[in-house]
């Protein structure tokens, strides 16, 4: 429903937190209403190691209602100040989920889509590379099918990329056991635990021998990208890529608390470097872009609020770096970075996930339109899309899931 255009403040009248199951993991929003009957929507994560995150927004809420949803700058602020001993983390989070979600009530309140709030949009469309390719149904096949059990199943969605006529994919590090059947190798997040994050020859093999079966399936014209997170320390990230140093990578996808650390990396690497998916706020960007670490910045726009994030994106922009957004979350999350990729000066290319949950489209009212690796950004008003309350309902949270729970059977 196209709302009328807001002549007058509208007051923040209540903030409510939903969730959803999400097979491994749960899916979070934040629902925001003002005295127009406007509903603001964001969505944010709690499983991607910030438990929590649902706690702090309903302890923010109490200043946020009798509030101007007009000024979500202002209630931004405020909040920060409240919060400044403390900033940063799971507080910071959730002050980007309530400022999305003011970002949606105020766009509604207007009569236009959010990408008009962040300057009006640069481009109708935002190329998307395929994430999680092979890596979801590896690691969760009991929700992701078909399971990939050995090389040919990797070689044959790297075809099916191709064949859907998507240009880019990404996938992650795999280790395989003597009969060929692979076990995602992610100790950065404690699965296996190896806290000395030491990468060893196996390994080097095994994501070499991914890569190759991942890439013949899918051909030469389209992109490859590797996501390494958390899982080495300098001298591993260093290792794995000399092992690939011949292979044609898009980029390759680094995490690193030390942007000293991930500089030195970048300048020996012979594939452009991308960072900062877990970064909180423009400060802590900034050592990363002076120290010219990374060839792209990814920003995590639930985590920072889309607003926030535009400032991130204009800072990268002064230090001649592209960003992208940190994608893997629910079909709202995809609608709140189209809007931040249509908009940005400075794109370098959008993640989604492709692989999705058998009920994932009974939870929105609009899932994404795709067509031929793009996504079309929606001309809706907000973000083009909401959290549809009777497919929450129809599906509750489970008790536990994400990072967490890596390792460990979930019922």
């Amino acid at each position: 429903m196209t709302e009328k255009p807001a002549t007058r403040p509208s007051k923040v009248t209540g903030i409510e937190i939903l969730s959803a199951d999400a097979g491994w993991r749960n899916y979070h929003f934040v629902k925001l209403t003002t005295e127009d009957s406007v509903t603001g929507w964001s969505e944010f994560d709690e499983g991607f190691g910030s438990p929590g995150v649902g706690a702090a927004i309903q302890r923010l809420s109490a200043r946020v209602v009798g509030q101007n949803a007009l000024q979500h700058e202002r209630i931004y602020a405020e909040l920060y100040a409240a919060t400044r001993p403390a900033a940063g983390g799971v507080v910071a989070q959730a002050l980007g989920a309530i400022e999305n979600a003011l970002l949606d009530a105020k766009a509604k309140l207007l009569g236009v889509p959010c990408y008009e709030l962040l300057g009006g949009k640069i481009r109708d469309r935002v190329r998307v590379y395929w994430s999680h390719c092979a890596t979801w149904r590896i690691n969760h096949p009991s929700w992701y099918t078909p399971p990939i059990e050995d090389l040919d199943g990797v070689k044959a969605i790297g075809s099916e990329v191709r064949e859907k006529k998507f240009t880019a994919l990404k996938t992650n590090i795999f280790t395989y056991d003597a009969d060929g059947k692979p076990t995602g190798w992610r100790p950065g997040f404690g699965s296996p635990f190896q806290p000395a994050l030491n990468v060893d020859r196996k390994v080097l093999r095994d994501l070499r021998m991914h890569l190759e079966a991942i890439r013949d399936g899918a051909g030469p014209d389209i992109d490859i990208l590797l996501d390494l997170n958390f899982n080495a320390k300098t001298e591993g990230y260093l290792k794995i890529l000399r092992a690939i140093v011949d292979l044609d990578m898009f980029w390759i996808e680094i995490d690193s608390f030390s942007p000293e650390a991930l500089g030195y990396i970048r300048r020996q690497s012979p594939h452009p470097v991308s960072s900062c998916e877990t970064l909180l706020g423009l400060r802590e960007f900034l050592p990363y872009f002076r120290e010219q670490a990374m060839d792209v910045a990814i920003i995590d726009t639930p985590w920072n609020g889309v607003w926030q994030s535009m400032k991130i994106a204009a800072a990268a922009e002064a230090f001649e770096v592209n960003v992208a957004p940190h994608n893997f979350y629910g079909h709202l999350c995809s609608m709140m970075n189209a809007h931040f990729c249509a908009a940005v000066p400075n794109l370098r290319i959008m993640e989604i996930d492709i692989d999705r949950l058998a009920w994932d489209h009974e939870l929105f009212t609009h899932l994404p339109e795709i067509k031929d690796g793009h996504l079309i950004i929606p001309d809706r008003p907000g973000w083009g899309t909401e959290p549809n309350e009777d497919g929450i309902r129809a599906h509750p949270p489970k008790t536990s899931g994400g990072l967490l729970n890596y390792g460990r059977k979930l019922s």
